[in-house]
């Protein structure tokens, strides 16, 4: 049997995930659930730890590395943020105790650029940095983590130079939902999915991203003009959307970047079919395997000794 080393924690706003972790890195068990920080702050963060370690018979006193909004100011302890430019290795040392706890309980920090020009926050996403991007990486690397709001990081030689967030998946959601474009989409879910339009809508936005706004309405207008169904309005929102988060993701960066897409499940392949249709060049990594390897490296630099000695 595995002997358990310790416990990995990915606490976003809504979501908790956690995995026990043996001292070959095998993961020995696995728990989710909707205790997020937005719950968790009620009940309690220790509380809600607690049940889930107790759930998974993990040992008494195990140590827990946790990433994502815990360290935020309304979360657990504010784990604060690394000012970009920035080694990878920098969030590796960079972890805050919880103070009070029967077993040492790190969160990770997260990261800041801090130009006035273009302030930018990341929390959680860096440790799926961690798990995707060597620390010992040459050369530029593009990192792409789409979500609610889409990360994309630059990395060159082992260094995070910066970053850009875009609110593409709440865009997406406000949009289709609160806006006059609500009434172009109903009924998109009972239909199938419009890829020709998703790919037109995504080759414009990239070629002309300033003409989001405008190509936007195009939903509507193709809908009382053409005869545009539900589902291909849906697509071409989706389309834009995305089209114009790529093209101003990609607009400082060098023309050999790699890309890497951090993803799983339906952004993943949302993603894939975009980078497909553009011609770009990208390598997949999963979403949850990134955020394990990179809370995994934490632990490991954190606990080079205590982690092979768990009970």
């Amino acid at each position: 049997m595995a002997k358990p080393a310790y416990v990995a924690v990915d606490w976003g706003t809504s979501s908790f995930r956690l995995w026990l972790i043996s001292e070959d890195g095998e993961v020995l068990g696995e728990r989710r659930s909707g205790e997020g920080m937005t719950t968790a702050a009620q009940t309690g963060f220790a509380n809600v730890l607690q049940s889930h370690l107790t759930a998974l018979s993990a040992p008494e006193g195990i140590p827990v590395i946790v990433c994502g909004m815990a360290g935020a100011r309304q979360g657990w302890v504010e784990a604060g943020y690394i000012d970009t430019p920035t080694s990878l290795s920098a969030i590796l040392t960079g972890a805050v105790s919880v103070p009070g706890q029967s077993r040492d309980v790190r969160i990770l920090p997260g990261l800041a650029q801090r130009s006035k020009e273009a302030p930018d926050v990341i929390r959680g996403e860096e440790t799926q940095l961690l798990g995707a991007i060597p620390t010992d990486s040459s050369g530029e690397q593009i990192v792409c983590m789409p979500g609610t709001h889409s990360k994309w990081v630059r990395v060159v030689d082992g260094m995070v130079t910066g970053f850009s967030t875009f609110m593409t998946g709440e865009l997406f959601d406000v949009i289709t939902k609160h806006s006059i474009l609500a009434h172009a989409v109903a009924g998109a879910q009972d239909m199938p999915a419009d890829d020709q339009a998703f790919e037109a809508a995504l080759l414009a936005a990239f070629k002309q991203p300033a003409l989001a706004t405008n190509l936007l309405f195009g939903a509507r207008a193709g809908q009382l003009l053409h005869g545009l169904t539900a589902a291909g309005a849906q697509a071409r929102i989706s389309g834009t959307l995305v089209g114009a988060e790529i093209a101003g993701a990609l607009s400082a960066a060098g023309k050999d970047a790699a890309i890497t897409l951090v993803a799983s499940g339906r952004l993943q392949t949302l993603y894939e079919t975009a980078f497909q249709s553009l011609s770009l060049s990208y390598q997949t990594i999963d979403a949850d395997a990134a955020v394990r390897r990179g809370l995994s490296a934490a632990a490991k630099a954190i606990w080079p000794d205590h982690e092979r000695k768990s009970a």
